[in-house]
């Protein structure tokens, strides 16, 4: 078949199927966001025209926010599906680099198709193209490299060939998922090549599962029956294999407490009685007490960072260590035991081989004991006071009016801290918090994406004004679009979050909350966030209280399903009030300087840091 590289590209897009968990395929990549310009305007952009009718193409207004979108579609689809984003050369390119190294941190398929400057170099230098004096081959798309699981510059049409095998690998590997970018350099996106037909034949990608390695296994299995005090870590690998029913059944059947990382919260029932809490410093007392007293850990599906693991200072220093991980990369850390391998595969095979043995029951029972402790703590936070309202309070609205098929977001700031730490699970796999990359921003494109994504329920995204202000442009793409879901807005008067950072460690407040940021005005203007997006296209519902809250949140949820578009709650915060975990985190605090309380933050640094173990297994 005679095509473009950009057609031959496009017409594989559509001929790439899924599996998803129910057993029913779906396409692999449910639809293309799109800002065209110089570079994918004429080659890719025509070819993405021609099957407009098969393949959605939706327009973002900012590169760095549609690509976020689409990692929202893999995170939302539990890597079942691709979101696809392209954009011009230059400048367009490199605003997707961000989202990029979202997808990376986050292990999310992701497939970029920047535009590039021409292969032939007639035209050099071409408008927005970057020269560098000593490598005529460079240009800003190798910024990529260093957030690709996989990069390719196409230079000739038949390269996709080889190539575009690779790509699929990639983005539906368990092991190796992350971004994929192809650099379409503008005159190759163009050329003709005689493609083989059998490249555009129906391929359905179904989840691969490997199977532990037997040695290993009765490594880990000897290893787990040697613990009096045992806890399993459930993380997002158990997620993106569909194991929350095989993990809770592994749990019950070994009388095993159960605690979350960020990117496993919500796949335990909350009252269930193994469950012990989200773990770490922005998860829960309960679960880090268990943590601090545990004897093995079985890390299942975790890269174990730094915020799950306290800056590892959360764990005992002679626990033991067994990671049950697809990718062998993260199953060797920290000396574990490692048990390569899916985690529905992993867990069934390491229940047959512990078979009747448990945990002592005095332990087992601790996990309900300590989250009760958690939730009357929670409760507390959230029960009605004077005064401006606070995120946990904010939450807890949210919580109490969500339901089961219902999906909730933020990414940074102070609210991850509060979902995690103090969100109740309505439904399994219902929340995405992004906190690999931690990207102001991601809060509003992500949800873009997740609205597009989810067919059931409502997706609502919590952020503060900060990121807000950061990327907001997507709610306007969102309802023009006709994709509905809730933002709701915490105007604190800045980046409070950071703020608590930097005086907790002895700082002055410089340059975070906004009285502490340079101005001309005595009294300087504020954002009218209400107006702001309403005129972006948004229903907007503000509250100015917390017993305004509830009512508006409810009237938000229904004016997004039946307006299909964007409905945002604004409530002004309390920018000091969080909820607390207890744990430490490691954080580079002046080894000199002028203020006293900086140097004793810095003692606090080298008494946390005394307590961290490299484990050596």
């Amino acid at each position: 078949m005679k095509l473009t590289t950009s057609q031959a590209l496009v017409r594989w897009i559509l001929a790439q199927r899924t599996e998803l968990f129910d057993g029913t395929h779906a396409p692999l990549f449910p639809g293309v966001f799109a800002i065209f310009g110089h570079g994918n305007v004429l080659g890719l952009g025509n070819a993405l025209e021609e099957v407009r009718d098969r393949l959605p193409v939706w327009r973002g207004q900012n590169e760095q926010g549609m690509a976020l979108a689409a990692v929202g579609i893999g995170k939302a689809t539990h890597r079942r599906q691709v979101g696809v984003a392209t954009s011009s050369i230059g400048p367009g390119a490199l605003n997707m680099v961000t989202a990029a190294g979202v997808a990376h941190a986050n292990r999310l398929p992701l497939l970029l198709l920047p535009g590039d400057t021409f292969t032939g170099r007639a035209p050099d230098p071409v408008l927005q193209q970057v020269e560098h004096f000593h490598d005529p081959t460079a240009t800003v798309n190798d910024a990529f490299r260093a957030v690709s699981r996989y990069f390719d510059r196409v230079t000739r049409p038949e390269q996709l060939l080889s190539t575009l095998p690779q790509v699929a690998r990639v983005l539906t590997d368990p092991a190796d998922c992350g971004p994929v970018t192809l650099a379409l350099p503008q005159d190759v996106q163009a050329e003709s090549y005689d493609f083989p037909e059998s490249l555009f034949r129906e391929v359905v990608h179904r989840p691969l599962r490997p199977r532990p390695d037997v040695r290993a296994l009765a490594e880990a299995a000897e290893t787990i029956r040697a613990a009096s005090r045992p806890l399993l870590v459930l993380g997002g690998g158990v997620r993106y294999s569909g194991a929350a029913g095989r993990a809770l059944r592994f749990a019950e059947q070994h009388g095993l407490p159960v605690v979350e990382t960020t990117a496993g919260r919500t796949l335990v029932p909350h009252g269930h009685p193994l469950h012990a809490g989200p773990l770490g410093i922005t998860g829960s007392t309960s679960a880090n007490v268990l943590a601090a007293e545990a004897d093995v850990v079985i890390a299942a599906g975790t890269r174990l960072q730094d915020f799950t693991t306290a800056s590892w200072t959360v764990f005992s220093p002679d626990v033991r260590l067994v990671s049950l991980n697809a990718a062998r990369f993260d199953a060797v850390k920290h000396g574990s035991s490692a048990l390569v391998a899916d985690a529905d595969e992993g867990l069934r095979e390491l229940t047959d081989v512990l078979g009747a043995w448990r945990a002592p029951a005095s332990w087992t029972a601790r996990a309900e004991t300590e989250r009760t402790k958690w939730d009357a703590h929670i409760t507390s936070l959230r029960a009605p006071s004077s005064g401006l309202p606070t995120y946990a309070q904010v939450v807890g609205v949210v919580n109490d009016v969500s339901g089961p098929a219902d999906y909730v977001m933020t990414a940074s700031g102070g609210l991850p801290g509060e979902l995690i730490g103090g969100w109740r699970a309505t439904g399994v796999s219902t929340m995405d918090v992004e906190y690999g990359f931690s990207c102001m921003g991601y809060e509003l494109a992500g949800a873009w994406g997740a609205a597009i994504a989810h067919r059931e329920g409502v997706v609502t995204t919590l952020l503060g004004d900060g990121s807000y202000l950061m990327l907001n442009s997507e709610l306007f793409s969102a309802a023009f679009a006709g994709h509905g879901f809730v933002a709701v807005v915490c105007d604190n008067d800045g980046y409070a979050v950071i703020h608590r950072l930097q005086t907790g460690q002895g700082g002055a407040g410089f340059n975070n909350l906004y009285p502490d940021c340079a101005t001309s005005h005595a009294e300087p203007p504020r954002t009218d966030f209400a107006a702001h997006a309403a005129a972006l296209g948004c229903a907007v519902f503000p509250a100015d209280s917390l017993g305004d809250l509830e009512g508006a949140y409810r009237k938000a949820r229904e004016a997004a399903v039946a307006e299909r578009r964007p409905a945002v709650v604004v409530v002004r915060t309390h920018p000091s009030a969080w909820t607390e975990a207890g744990a430490w985190w490691e954080v580079g605090v002046p080894e000199v300087s002028h203020r006293q309380e900086i140097a004793s933050a810095r003692d606090e640094v080298l008494e946390g840091k005394a307590r961290q173990v490299r484990y050596l297994g």
